[in-house]
Protein backbone atom coordinates (compact mmCIF):
# COMPACT_ATOMS: atom_id res chain seq x y z
CA UNK A 1 0.00 0.00 0.00
CA UNK A 2 1.16 3.45 -0.83
CA UNK A 3 1.14 5.39 2.70
CA UNK A 4 2.71 8.39 0.43
CA UNK A 5 -0.17 10.61 -0.45
CA UNK A 6 -2.46 11.78 3.06
CA UNK A 7 -5.40 12.91 0.40
CA UNK A 8 -5.50 9.08 -1.28
CA UNK A 9 -5.44 7.45 2.09
CA UNK A 10 -8.65 9.37 3.76
CA UNK A 11 -10.46 7.50 1.40
CA UNK A 12 -9.78 4.31 3.19
CA UNK A 13 -11.74 2.46 6.05
CA UNK A 14 -10.18 4.10 9.21
CA UNK A 15 -8.83 0.54 10.50
CA UNK A 16 -6.60 0.83 6.98
CA UNK A 17 -5.77 3.71 7.52
CA UNK A 18 -4.56 2.99 11.26
CA UNK A 19 -1.55 1.26 9.42
CA UNK A 20 -0.22 4.44 7.30
CA UNK A 21 -0.66 6.20 10.83
CA UNK A 22 1.58 3.23 12.53
CA UNK A 23 3.99 3.35 9.88
CA UNK A 24 4.77 7.07 10.34
CA UNK A 25 4.82 6.72 13.91
CA UNK A 26 7.37 3.93 13.76
CA UNK A 27 9.39 5.80 11.24
CA UNK A 28 9.20 8.84 13.38
CA UNK A 29 11.27 6.63 16.34
CA UNK A 30 9.10 7.88 18.54
CA UNK A 31 7.93 5.76 21.59
CA UNK A 32 4.01 4.75 19.88
CA UNK A 33 0.81 5.46 21.57
CA UNK A 34 -1.82 3.50 19.30
CA UNK A 35 -5.00 5.01 20.65
CA UNK A 36 -7.08 4.17 17.88
CA UNK A 37 -8.06 0.21 17.40
CA UNK A 38 -10.30 -0.42 20.67
CA UNK A 39 -8.75 -3.58 22.11
CA UNK A 40 -8.93 -3.10 25.79
CA UNK A 41 -5.68 -3.74 27.95
CA UNK A 42 -7.17 -5.27 30.78
CA UNK A 43 -9.27 -8.54 31.15
CA UNK A 44 -11.82 -10.39 33.70
CA UNK A 45 -9.10 -12.69 35.42
CA UNK A 46 -11.61 -14.40 37.58
CA UNK A 47 -13.91 -16.17 34.71
CA UNK A 48 -10.45 -17.12 33.41
CA UNK A 49 -9.64 -18.87 36.08
CA UNK A 50 -12.22 -20.75 36.23
CA UNK A 51 -11.80 -21.80 32.41
CA UNK A 52 -9.01 -23.30 33.77
CA UNK A 53 -9.53 -24.98 36.13
CA UNK A 54 -12.74 -26.51 35.23
CA UNK A 55 -10.41 -27.59 31.97
CA UNK A 56 -8.40 -29.57 34.38
CA UNK A 57 -11.67 -31.45 35.76
CA UNK A 58 -12.64 -31.85 32.01
CA UNK A 59 -9.30 -33.67 31.07
CA UNK A 60 -9.61 -35.54 34.54
CA UNK A 61 -12.71 -36.80 33.52
CA UNK A 62 -11.82 -37.41 29.89
CA UNK A 63 -8.80 -39.97 31.47
CA UNK A 64 -11.22 -41.91 33.30
CA UNK A 65 -11.61 -44.12 30.26
CA UNK A 66 -8.92 -45.73 28.36
CA UNK A 67 -6.64 -45.58 31.23
CA UNK A 68 -4.60 -48.62 29.66
CA UNK A 69 -3.85 -46.51 26.73
CA UNK A 70 -1.11 -44.19 26.38
CA UNK A 71 -2.04 -40.38 25.83
CA UNK A 72 -5.52 -41.30 24.99
CA UNK A 73 -8.94 -40.51 26.72
CA UNK A 74 -12.77 -40.87 26.38
CA UNK A 75 -15.96 -38.45 26.35
CA UNK A 76 -16.67 -37.38 30.16
CA UNK A 77 -19.50 -39.82 31.51
CA UNK A 78 -23.00 -38.36 32.89
CA UNK A 79 -23.88 -41.06 35.41
CA UNK A 80 -21.45 -39.45 39.08
CA UNK A 81 -20.03 -36.37 37.25
CA UNK A 82 -21.75 -33.81 40.47
CA UNK A 83 -19.73 -35.87 43.04
CA UNK A 84 -16.70 -36.65 41.62
CA UNK A 85 -16.70 -32.35 40.26
CA UNK A 86 -16.83 -31.81 44.30
CA UNK A 87 -14.16 -34.04 45.38
CA UNK A 88 -12.09 -32.18 42.54
CA UNK A 89 -12.66 -29.08 44.34
CA UNK A 90 -12.58 -30.02 47.59
CA UNK A 91 -9.31 -31.23 46.81
CA UNK A 92 -8.05 -28.32 45.03
CA UNK A 93 -9.06 -26.04 47.54
CA UNK A 94 -7.59 -22.69 47.79
CA UNK A 95 -6.47 -22.94 44.19
CA UNK A 96 -7.36 -19.21 42.02
CA UNK A 97 -10.88 -20.40 40.13
CA UNK A 98 -11.90 -23.33 42.13
CA UNK A 99 -14.12 -21.10 44.78
CA UNK A 100 -15.48 -19.47 41.24
CA UNK A 101 -16.75 -22.62 39.56
CA UNK A 102 -18.24 -24.03 42.68
CA UNK A 103 -20.33 -21.28 43.03
CA UNK A 104 -20.84 -21.14 39.45
CA UNK A 105 -22.46 -24.43 39.67
CA UNK A 106 -24.05 -23.44 43.18
CA UNK A 107 -25.65 -20.33 41.02
CA UNK A 108 -26.86 -22.46 38.20
CA UNK A 109 -28.56 -25.16 40.48
CA UNK A 110 -30.28 -22.77 43.00
CA UNK A 111 -30.52 -19.64 40.99
CA UNK A 112 -31.32 -20.55 37.44
CA UNK A 113 -33.20 -23.96 38.62
CA UNK A 114 -30.66 -25.89 36.17
CA UNK A 115 -29.66 -29.22 36.88
CA UNK A 116 -25.82 -29.07 38.51
CA UNK A 117 -24.63 -32.20 36.70
CA UNK A 118 -25.92 -31.26 32.94
CA UNK A 119 -24.30 -28.01 33.27
CA UNK A 120 -20.97 -29.94 34.42
CA UNK A 121 -21.15 -32.48 32.26
CA UNK A 122 -21.98 -29.63 29.13
CA UNK A 123 -19.06 -27.62 30.35
CA UNK A 124 -16.30 -30.68 30.32
CA UNK A 125 -17.86 -31.58 26.65
CA UNK A 126 -17.42 -28.16 25.57
CA UNK A 127 -13.96 -27.66 27.05
CA UNK A 128 -12.87 -30.54 25.69
CA UNK A 129 -13.53 -29.63 22.33
CA UNK A 130 -14.82 -33.03 21.42
CA UNK A 131 -18.09 -33.09 19.84
CA UNK A 132 -20.04 -31.13 17.29
CA UNK A 133 -21.52 -27.89 18.70
CA UNK A 134 -25.22 -29.73 19.70
CA UNK A 135 -27.60 -27.79 18.96
CA UNK A 136 -25.60 -25.96 16.03
CA UNK A 137 -27.36 -23.05 17.30
CA UNK A 138 -26.35 -22.55 20.66
CA UNK A 139 -25.46 -25.33 23.38
CA UNK A 140 -28.60 -25.43 25.55
CA UNK A 141 -27.50 -24.79 29.05
CA UNK A 142 -25.13 -22.20 27.60
CA UNK A 143 -27.97 -20.53 25.78
CA UNK A 144 -30.11 -20.11 28.94
CA UNK A 145 -27.51 -18.36 31.09
CA UNK A 146 -26.18 -16.23 28.19
CA UNK A 147 -29.45 -15.42 28.30
CA UNK A 148 -30.11 -14.67 31.68
CA UNK A 149 -27.65 -12.15 31.61
CA UNK A 150 -28.59 -10.43 28.49
CA UNK A 151 -31.84 -9.94 30.18
CA UNK A 152 -29.67 -8.32 33.24
CA UNK A 153 -27.54 -5.83 31.05
CA UNK A 154 -29.63 -4.94 28.13
CA UNK A 155 -33.44 -5.36 29.76
CA UNK A 156 -32.57 -4.98 33.37
CA UNK A 157 -36.27 -4.16 35.23
CA UNK A 158 -37.71 -2.92 32.21
CA UNK A 159 -41.21 -5.22 31.24
CA UNK A 160 -40.30 -7.63 29.02
CA UNK A 161 -43.43 -10.50 28.20
CA UNK A 162 -42.25 -13.45 26.15
CA UNK A 163 -38.45 -14.80 25.53
CA UNK A 164 -35.78 -14.57 22.75
CA UNK A 165 -33.42 -16.94 21.07
CA UNK A 166 -30.13 -16.64 20.30
CA UNK A 167 -27.17 -18.04 18.20
CA UNK A 168 -23.60 -17.72 19.19
CA UNK A 169 -21.19 -16.43 16.56
CA UNK A 170 -17.66 -15.49 16.40
CA UNK A 171 -17.80 -12.28 17.91
CA UNK A 172 -19.99 -8.93 16.57
CA UNK A 173 -18.35 -8.92 13.43
CA UNK A 174 -19.47 -12.47 12.49
CA UNK A 175 -22.82 -11.30 13.30
CA UNK A 176 -23.08 -8.47 10.84
CA UNK A 177 -21.80 -10.42 8.05
CA UNK A 178 -24.25 -13.66 8.66
CA UNK A 179 -27.42 -10.98 9.10
CA UNK A 180 -26.71 -8.56 6.03
CA UNK A 181 -26.13 -11.80 3.96
CA UNK A 182 -29.19 -13.87 5.63
CA UNK A 183 -31.30 -11.12 5.62
CA UNK A 184 -30.46 -10.43 1.64
CA UNK A 185 -30.83 -14.11 0.82
CA UNK A 186 -34.41 -14.42 2.55
CA UNK A 187 -35.50 -11.10 0.45
CA UNK A 188 -36.57 -9.36 3.84
CA UNK A 189 -34.11 -6.83 2.29
CA UNK A 190 -33.10 -6.48 -1.06
CA UNK A 191 -30.79 -4.56 -3.51
CA UNK A 192 -31.94 -0.87 -3.90
CA UNK A 193 -33.69 -1.09 -0.83
CA UNK A 194 -33.22 1.88 2.10
CA UNK A 195 -31.70 1.60 5.23
CA UNK A 196 -31.22 4.22 7.54
CA UNK A 197 -27.97 4.51 9.98
CA UNK A 198 -27.56 6.29 13.17
CA UNK A 199 -24.05 8.09 12.54
CA UNK A 200 -21.61 8.24 13.39
CA UNK A 201 -21.17 4.50 13.65
CA UNK A 202 -18.99 1.88 13.66
CA UNK A 203 -17.10 2.44 10.13
CA UNK A 204 -18.57 -1.47 8.84
CA UNK A 205 -21.76 -0.74 8.72
CA UNK A 206 -21.52 2.27 6.24
CA UNK A 207 -19.03 0.08 4.24
CA UNK A 208 -20.78 -3.11 3.81
CA UNK A 209 -24.13 -1.68 2.02
CA UNK A 210 -21.86 -0.40 -0.71
CA UNK A 211 -20.60 -3.62 -1.66
CA UNK A 212 -21.66 -4.92 -4.66
CA UNK A 213 -23.37 -7.96 -3.47
CA UNK A 214 -25.83 -5.64 -1.28
CA UNK A 215 -26.26 -2.21 -3.11
CA UNK A 216 -28.34 -0.86 -0.47
CA UNK A 217 -29.37 2.80 -0.22
CA UNK A 218 -28.26 4.55 2.87
CA UNK A 219 -30.27 7.40 4.86
CA UNK A 220 -28.22 8.84 8.00
CA UNK A 221 -30.07 9.43 10.96
CA UNK A 222 -27.71 11.82 12.70
CA UNK A 223 -27.13 12.12 16.63
CA UNK A 224 -25.34 15.72 16.60
CA UNK A 225 -22.98 16.93 18.87
CA UNK A 226 -24.83 19.94 19.48
CA UNK A 227 -27.16 17.23 21.28
CA UNK A 228 -25.62 15.60 23.07
CA UNK A 229 -24.77 12.68 20.48
CA UNK A 230 -28.86 11.83 20.49
CA UNK A 231 -30.92 11.68 17.78
CA UNK A 232 -33.10 14.34 17.18
CA UNK A 233 -36.90 13.92 16.47
CA UNK A 234 -35.85 15.42 12.99
CA UNK A 235 -33.66 13.28 11.98
CA UNK A 236 -35.46 10.18 13.49
CA UNK A 237 -38.94 11.05 11.89
CA UNK A 238 -36.79 10.52 8.40
CA UNK A 239 -38.10 6.20 9.77
CA UNK A 240 -41.49 7.10 9.63
CA UNK A 241 -40.72 7.06 5.52
CA UNK A 242 -42.37 3.56 4.65
CA UNK A 243 -38.90 2.98 1.76
CA UNK A 244 -36.67 2.68 4.76
CA UNK A 245 -36.84 -1.12 5.49
CA UNK A 246 -34.49 -1.05 8.41
CA UNK A 247 -32.53 1.15 11.03
CA UNK A 248 -28.57 -0.01 12.22
CA UNK A 249 -27.56 1.59 15.02
CA UNK A 250 -24.64 1.00 17.60
CA UNK A 251 -25.88 1.82 21.39
CA UNK A 252 -23.99 3.37 22.77
CA UNK A 253 -22.43 4.62 20.10
CA UNK A 254 -19.03 4.36 18.70
CA UNK A 255 -16.76 6.79 19.00
CA UNK A 256 -18.84 8.88 20.90
CA UNK A 257 -19.19 6.29 23.62
CA UNK A 258 -22.71 7.93 24.43
CA UNK A 259 -26.03 5.47 25.22
CA UNK A 260 -29.77 6.83 24.05
CA UNK A 261 -31.84 8.49 26.76
CA UNK A 262 -34.74 7.42 27.93
CA UNK A 263 -36.54 10.45 26.06
CA UNK A 264 -35.22 9.15 22.86
CA UNK A 265 -36.20 5.76 23.23
CA UNK A 266 -39.82 6.67 24.14
CA UNK A 267 -39.36 8.74 20.71
CA UNK A 268 -38.21 5.44 18.34
CA UNK A 269 -40.68 3.49 20.23
CA UNK A 270 -43.65 5.43 19.02
CA UNK A 271 -42.35 5.20 15.44
CA UNK A 272 -42.39 1.74 15.70
CA UNK A 273 -46.36 1.67 16.43
CA UNK A 274 -46.64 3.85 13.63
CA UNK A 275 -43.87 1.45 11.79
CA UNK A 276 -44.58 -1.78 12.44
CA UNK A 277 -42.97 -3.17 9.64
CA UNK A 278 -39.49 -1.45 10.64
CA UNK A 279 -36.28 -3.83 11.58
CA UNK A 280 -34.44 -2.45 14.24
CA UNK A 281 -30.64 -3.74 14.49
CA UNK A 282 -29.06 -2.79 17.92
CA UNK A 283 -25.29 -3.65 18.60
CA UNK A 284 -24.87 -2.94 22.05
CA UNK A 285 -21.31 -4.14 22.73
CA UNK A 286 -20.75 -1.21 25.05
CA UNK A 287 -23.98 -1.53 26.88
CA UNK A 288 -21.93 -3.52 29.91
CA UNK A 289 -19.77 -0.01 30.93
CA UNK A 290 -23.11 1.93 31.55
CA UNK A 291 -25.09 1.65 34.79
CA UNK A 292 -28.71 1.20 34.03
CA UNK A 293 -28.73 0.46 30.28
CA UNK A 294 -31.85 -0.35 28.20
CA UNK A 295 -31.32 -1.82 25.37
CA UNK A 296 -33.73 -0.84 22.14
CA UNK A 297 -34.44 -4.86 21.94
CA UNK A 298 -36.29 -4.68 25.53
CA UNK A 299 -38.31 -1.60 24.15
CA UNK A 300 -39.08 -3.34 20.67
CA UNK A 301 -38.71 -6.80 21.10
CA UNK A 302 -40.45 -7.40 18.48
CA UNK A 303 -38.90 -5.27 15.68
CA UNK A 304 -35.86 -5.67 16.89
CA UNK A 305 -32.26 -7.88 16.16
CA UNK A 306 -29.61 -7.23 19.31
CA UNK A 307 -26.05 -7.77 18.52
CA UNK A 308 -23.80 -8.38 21.51
CA UNK A 309 -19.79 -9.18 21.77
CA UNK A 310 -18.01 -10.57 24.96
CA UNK A 311 -14.76 -8.55 23.41
CA UNK A 312 -14.85 -5.03 25.12
CA UNK A 313 -15.97 -5.79 28.51
CA UNK A 314 -14.32 -8.90 29.38
CA UNK A 315 -11.23 -7.98 27.27
CA UNK A 316 -11.68 -11.23 25.08
CA UNK A 317 -11.23 -9.56 21.26
CA UNK A 318 -9.21 -12.61 20.59
CA UNK A 319 -12.02 -15.06 22.11
CA UNK A 320 -14.68 -13.89 18.86
CA UNK A 321 -17.11 -14.41 20.77
CA UNK A 322 -20.76 -13.03 20.36
CA UNK A 323 -24.31 -13.44 20.17
CA UNK A 324 -27.55 -12.21 18.18
CA UNK A 325 -30.59 -12.59 19.69
CA UNK A 326 -34.05 -12.47 18.44
CA UNK A 327 -37.43 -12.52 19.97
CA UNK A 328 -39.43 -15.92 19.77
CA UNK A 329 -42.41 -13.51 17.93
CA UNK A 330 -40.82 -10.95 15.26
CA UNK A 331 -41.26 -8.77 13.10
CA UNK A 332 -38.33 -10.31 10.40
CA UNK A 333 -40.31 -14.08 10.29
CA UNK A 334 -43.79 -12.20 9.76
CA UNK A 335 -42.24 -10.65 6.42
CA UNK A 336 -40.86 -13.87 4.77
CA UNK A 337 -44.32 -15.15 6.17
CA UNK A 338 -45.83 -12.78 3.65
CA UNK A 339 -43.50 -12.84 0.66
CA UNK A 340 -44.85 -13.69 -2.46
CA UNK A 341 -45.50 -17.47 -3.32
CA UNK A 342 -42.74 -17.70 -6.22
CA UNK A 343 -40.37 -16.09 -3.99
CA UNK A 344 -41.24 -18.82 -1.23
CA UNK A 345 -41.31 -21.30 -3.39
CA UNK A 346 -37.12 -20.20 -4.02
CA UNK A 347 -37.10 -20.34 -0.56
CA UNK A 348 -38.45 -24.06 -0.05
CA UNK A 349 -35.59 -24.92 -2.43
CA UNK A 350 -32.60 -22.94 -0.80
CA UNK A 351 -33.85 -24.71 2.59
CA UNK A 352 -34.87 -28.38 1.47
CA UNK A 353 -31.83 -30.10 2.28
CA UNK A 354 -32.20 -29.60 5.91
CA UNK A 355 -36.11 -29.92 6.68
CA UNK A 356 -38.84 -31.55 4.73
CA UNK A 357 -40.52 -27.92 6.13
CA UNK A 358 -38.45 -25.27 5.20
CA UNK A 359 -41.33 -22.50 5.95
CA UNK A 360 -41.38 -23.07 9.46
CA UNK A 361 -37.91 -21.96 9.80
CA UNK A 362 -37.27 -19.10 11.76
CA UNK A 363 -35.26 -16.66 10.40
CA UNK A 364 -32.19 -17.16 13.77
CA UNK A 365 -32.26 -20.43 12.18
CA UNK A 366 -32.18 -19.79 8.58
CA UNK A 367 -29.04 -17.60 9.87
CA UNK A 368 -27.07 -20.36 11.27
CA UNK A 369 -28.15 -22.51 8.18
CA UNK A 370 -26.96 -19.10 5.67
CA UNK A 371 -23.92 -18.94 7.62
CA UNK A 372 -22.43 -22.28 6.64
CA UNK A 373 -23.91 -21.97 3.08
CA UNK A 374 -27.03 -23.86 3.96
CA UNK A 375 -25.37 -27.31 2.65
CA UNK A 376 -22.38 -27.22 5.65
CA UNK A 377 -25.57 -26.25 8.31
CA UNK A 378 -24.65 -30.24 10.01
CA UNK A 379 -21.36 -28.33 10.81
CA UNK A 380 -22.53 -24.90 11.91
CA UNK A 381 -21.98 -23.68 15.43
CA UNK A 382 -19.84 -21.24 17.49
CA UNK A 383 -16.66 -23.43 18.98
CA UNK A 384 -17.54 -25.35 22.26
CA UNK A 385 -14.78 -23.98 24.63
CA UNK A 386 -15.29 -20.77 23.49
CA UNK A 387 -18.98 -21.23 24.54
CA UNK A 388 -17.72 -22.47 27.86
CA UNK A 389 -16.29 -19.52 28.48
CA UNK A 390 -19.16 -17.35 27.47
CA UNK A 391 -20.80 -19.21 29.94
CA UNK A 392 -18.43 -18.68 32.86
CA UNK A 393 -18.11 -14.69 31.48
CA UNK A 394 -22.11 -14.94 31.81
CA UNK A 395 -22.00 -16.38 35.40
CA UNK A 396 -19.11 -14.27 36.68
CA UNK A 397 -21.28 -11.26 35.79
CA UNK A 398 -24.97 -12.78 37.10
CA UNK A 399 -23.03 -13.99 40.60
CA UNK A 400 -21.28 -10.16 40.90
CA UNK A 401 -24.23 -8.92 42.30
CA UNK A 402 -23.00 -5.61 44.23
CA UNK A 403 -21.22 -4.85 40.67
CA UNK A 404 -17.81 -4.61 41.69
CA UNK A 405 -16.12 -5.77 38.05
CA UNK A 406 -18.57 -3.11 36.44
CA UNK A 407 -17.30 -0.33 38.76
CA UNK A 408 -13.67 -1.05 38.06
CA UNK A 409 -14.07 -0.94 34.70
CA UNK A 410 -15.94 2.32 34.43
CA UNK A 411 -13.11 3.89 36.83
CA UNK A 412 -10.48 2.64 34.39
CA UNK A 413 -11.74 4.72 31.53
CA UNK A 414 -12.90 7.56 33.37
CA UNK A 415 -9.45 8.22 35.02
CA UNK A 416 -7.99 7.99 31.63
CA UNK A 417 -10.26 10.49 30.12
CA UNK A 418 -9.64 12.71 33.32
CA UNK A 419 -5.85 12.20 32.38
CA UNK A 420 -6.62 12.88 28.43
CA UNK A 421 -8.31 16.68 29.30
CA UNK A 422 -6.10 17.33 32.44
CA UNK A 423 -3.10 17.72 30.01
CA UNK A 424 -5.18 19.50 27.03
CA UNK A 425 -5.69 22.32 29.91
CA UNK A 426 -9.94 22.19 29.19
CA UNK A 427 -12.37 21.35 32.00
CA UNK A 428 -13.20 17.51 31.09
CA UNK A 429 -17.30 17.22 29.31
CA UNK A 430 -19.52 15.41 31.37
CA UNK A 431 -23.10 14.13 29.93
CA UNK A 432 -24.55 11.20 32.43
CA UNK A 433 -25.01 8.99 29.11
CA UNK A 434 -21.45 8.83 28.74
CA UNK A 435 -20.03 5.13 28.94
CA UNK A 436 -16.10 6.72 27.94
CA UNK A 437 -15.30 3.45 26.35
CA UNK A 438 -14.00 6.05 23.32
CA UNK A 439 -13.81 9.42 23.05
CA UNK A 440 -14.25 12.09 19.78
CA UNK A 441 -11.82 14.78 19.81
CA UNK A 442 -13.46 17.79 17.50
CA UNK A 443 -10.55 19.66 16.42
CA UNK A 444 -13.02 22.68 15.97
CA UNK A 445 -14.20 22.84 19.44
CA UNK A 446 -10.85 22.09 20.67
CA UNK A 447 -9.22 24.74 18.86
CA UNK A 448 -11.91 26.91 20.12
CA UNK A 449 -11.67 26.73 23.64
CA UNK A 450 -7.72 26.77 23.90
CA UNK A 451 -7.24 29.77 21.57
CA UNK A 452 -10.89 31.24 20.30
CA UNK A 453 -12.87 31.21 17.33
CA UNK A 454 -11.47 33.13 14.95
CA UNK A 455 -8.32 30.57 15.71
CA UNK A 456 -10.63 27.81 14.90
CA UNK A 457 -11.77 28.82 11.78
CA UNK A 458 -8.45 29.52 10.37
CA UNK A 459 -7.21 26.24 11.46
CA UNK A 460 -9.73 24.74 9.66
CA UNK A 461 -9.05 25.73 6.41
CA UNK A 462 -5.21 25.21 6.98
CA UNK A 463 -5.51 21.56 7.18
CA UNK A 464 -6.14 19.13 4.13
CA UNK A 465 -7.75 15.53 5.60
CA UNK A 466 -6.13 13.96 8.21
CA UNK A 467 -3.02 16.36 7.90
CA UNK A 468 -3.27 17.07 11.89
CA UNK A 469 -3.50 12.74 12.44
CA UNK A 470 -0.61 11.95 10.54
CA UNK A 471 1.21 15.62 12.30
CA UNK A 472 0.42 13.71 15.75
CA UNK A 473 2.02 10.05 14.25
CA UNK A 474 4.97 11.78 12.95
CA UNK A 475 5.74 13.87 16.09
CA UNK A 476 4.34 12.37 18.73
CA UNK A 477 3.99 8.64 17.86
CA UNK A 478 0.28 9.07 18.72
CA UNK A 479 -2.35 7.19 16.52
CA UNK A 480 -5.49 8.41 16.72
CA UNK A 481 -8.28 7.32 14.04
CA UNK A 482 -10.66 9.76 11.63
CA UNK A 483 -13.65 10.54 13.10
CA UNK A 484 -15.27 11.23 9.31
CA UNK A 485 -14.43 7.10 8.90
CA UNK A 486 -17.12 6.60 11.71
CA UNK A 487 -19.81 9.03 10.17
CA UNK A 488 -18.70 12.15 11.90
CA UNK A 489 -19.52 15.45 10.35
CA UNK A 490 -16.74 17.40 11.94
CA UNK A 491 -13.14 17.13 11.43
CA UNK A 492 -12.19 14.94 14.48
CA UNK A 493 -10.11 12.09 16.16
CA UNK A 494 -11.18 8.87 17.55
CA UNK A 495 -9.29 7.72 21.06
CA UNK A 496 -9.97 4.71 22.26
CA UNK A 497 -9.78 5.25 26.40
CA UNK A 498 -9.10 1.19 26.87
CA UNK A 499 -6.15 0.36 24.85
CA UNK A 500 -3.21 2.45 26.88
CA UNK A 501 -2.11 3.73 30.69
CA UNK A 502 -3.15 6.51 32.05
CA UNK A 503 -0.48 8.21 32.08
CA UNK A 504 -0.24 7.72 27.74
CA UNK A 505 -3.23 9.74 28.22
CA UNK A 506 -2.03 12.08 29.56
CA UNK A 507 0.49 12.04 27.12
CA UNK A 508 -1.75 12.18 23.97
CA UNK A 509 -3.43 15.18 25.57
CA UNK A 510 -0.17 17.35 26.13
CA UNK A 511 0.78 16.31 22.73
CA UNK A 512 -2.38 17.67 20.98
CA UNK A 513 -2.12 20.82 23.33
CA UNK A 514 1.45 21.20 21.77
CA UNK A 515 0.40 20.71 18.01
CA UNK A 516 -2.25 23.47 18.81
CA UNK A 517 0.22 25.96 20.07
CA UNK A 518 2.42 25.86 17.15
CA UNK A 519 -0.51 26.57 14.86
CA UNK A 520 -1.38 29.59 16.89
CA UNK A 521 2.16 30.73 16.41
CA UNK A 522 1.49 30.77 13.22
CA UNK A 523 -2.11 32.00 13.61
CA UNK A 524 -0.43 35.03 15.26
CA UNK A 525 1.72 35.52 13.13
CA UNK A 526 -0.27 36.01 9.87
CA UNK A 527 -2.78 37.96 11.81
CA UNK A 528 0.50 40.37 12.73
CA UNK A 529 0.95 40.95 9.15
CA UNK A 530 2.74 38.83 6.72
CA UNK A 531 0.79 40.58 4.08
CA UNK A 532 1.41 39.64 0.14
CA UNK A 533 1.13 42.53 -2.58
CA UNK A 534 -2.72 43.54 -3.36
CA UNK A 535 -3.27 42.96 0.65
CA UNK A 536 -3.91 39.26 0.73
CA UNK A 537 -2.69 37.71 3.73
CA UNK A 538 -0.21 34.87 2.92
CA UNK A 539 -0.48 31.71 3.50
CA UNK A 540 1.68 30.94 5.94
CA UNK A 541 3.92 27.63 6.09
CA UNK A 542 2.77 24.49 8.31
CA UNK A 543 4.79 24.24 11.49
CA UNK A 544 8.56 22.68 11.51
CA UNK A 545 8.89 19.30 12.64
CA UNK A 546 9.84 19.46 16.04
CA UNK A 547 8.90 23.50 16.22
CA UNK A 548 8.57 24.66 19.18
CA UNK A 549 5.05 26.10 20.41
CA UNK A 550 4.80 29.97 20.26
CA UNK A 551 4.70 31.95 23.56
Amino acid sequence: MDFSDPEKLSLLSPFELKDALIQTAVQSNKLMLNAGRGNPNFLATTPRHGFFQFGLFAMAEAERSYIYMDGVGGFPKRDGIEARFEIFAKNNAGVPGIRFIEAAVSYVRDQLGMSAGDFIYEMCEAILGCNYPVPDRMLRMTERIVGNYLHKEMIGTHPFVGHFDMYAVEGGTAAMTYLFGSLKANHVIKEGDTIALGMPIFTPYIEIPHLSEFNLVELTIDAPQSNNWQYTRKELDKLLDPKVKAFFLVNPSNPPSVKIDDKTLAYIADIVKKRPDLIILTDDVYATFADNFTSLFAICPYNTILVYSFSKYFGATGWRMGVVATHKQNVIDELISKLPEKTARQLDERYSSITTAPRTIKFIDRLVADSRTVALNHTAGLSTPVQAQMSLFSLFSLMDEAGSYKAEMKRIVLRRKEALYRELGLPMPYDENSVRYYHLLDMESLAAQMHGEEFSKWLLKQLKPNEALFRLAEETGVILLPGKGFGATHPSGRVSLANLNEYDYANIGRAIRKMASEYFALFTQSKAGRVQKGGKQAKPAKPAKGAKAGK
